[in-house]
């Protein structure tokens, strides 16, 4: 199936307001990387996600689900076939300790919220710049808090497009992973438990982390976040610190001089300049002090043909 039969059975089943033809993936990503979507998706009925997935299994057609980038790469080439972006999913709601939140809302807002209904449980992620999507499928933490802490359960789409409820312990949440990839799933909305608090206490730890992240992290510039799991008994930070790679360049990307563990997007940097500087800083660690450092963020996507 060429790409204007692809572009014509899509018509079928999302508003052609919500596709968009060789789209610009770095536009739309936190990290500004990525070369270009076939057909860029921007649902706005859960519906839709069904009845997209529904249609790639049917015709064979790969597709994607990007959220914001926050932790992610993806290669100068691109991706083939449908990329869906959940953006529209972002509404956030709380009914007494309950709080709902859509996701494509960004995790930062959701701990917002939670502050302003006086509920206690996601401080920890008043600094995390991923959507609420993404924050599962990574199970994301910071300052002693992860999300299997307090999700309940999540709403998604299944891999042959059928609504289905996972409950937390169903999602194999662990130290940035569970197994929503594996299972193909599409997170359309999370429910989180959260605990009355008082606004002056929730907010003081926020105030507080926010300042610890501010301080320690390159936030002046593009990032992929935390480029690395933290090693056992190490830190990924301090290792290429010692390593003397604060301020190694490739192109546009470098070593962030603020925080060792981060790698920033500094001067137009491409994909493949950032991916060349993680494996130049595995490398070196391996070499200097014989510890792997594995990668927290994902590439995916195609390399730029020559």
């Amino acid at each position: 199936m060429n790409n204007r039969q692809v572009y014509e059975k899509l018509l079928t089943v999302v508003a052609e307001d919500t596709i968009k033809v060789d789209e610009m993936l770095r536009n739309h990503l936190y990290t500004k990387l990525g070369g270009k979507a076939d057909f860029f998706i921007t649902p706005t009925t859960y519906e839709e996600v069904q009845n997209v997935v529904k249609l790639s299994n049917e015709e064979n057609i790969p597709f994607t689900l990007l959220g914001n980038g926050s932790n992610l790469i993806v290669k100068d080439g691109g991706i083939r076939g449908i990329v869906i972006h959940l953006k529209n999913f972002n509404d956030i709601s709380t009914d007494g300790t309950t709080l709902v939140a859509q996701s494509g809302a960004a995790i930062i807002e959701a701990s917002r919220k939670a502050l302003a209904e006086n509920l206690s449980g996601l401080e920890f992620a008043c600094g995390i710049p991923g959507t609420v999507g993404g924050a599962l499928f990574m199970n994301a933490g910071a300052y002693g808090g992860e999300i299997k802490d307090v999700l309940d359960h999540a709403i998604v789409v299944d891999r042959h497009g059928e609504l289905v409820k996972r409950e937390a312990a169903d999602l194999a949440l662990d130290y940035r992973t569970s197994n929503i990839p594996e299972n193909g799933d599409i997170v359309l909305e999370a429910t989180f438990h959260l605990k009355h608090g008082k606004y002056e206490d929730i907010k003081a730890i926020m105030d507080d982390l926010t300042y610890k992240r501010e301080s320690k992290q390159p936030l002046e510039f593009p990032s992929c976040g935390s480029v690395f799991k933290r090693p056992p008994g190490y830190f990924a930070g301090k290792l290429i610190q010692d390593s003397d790679l604060q301020g190694k360049n490739i192109g546009g990307a470098e070593v962030s001089t603020k925080h060792a563990g981060f790698i920033v997007n500094k001067d137009n940097a491409t994909a493949t300049d950032y991916i060349s500087l993680i494996e130049h800083v595995q490398k070196t660690v391996k070499e200097k002090f014989n510890v792997e450092l594995e990668r927290e963020v994902r590439i995916i996507g195609e390399d730029l043909e020559k």
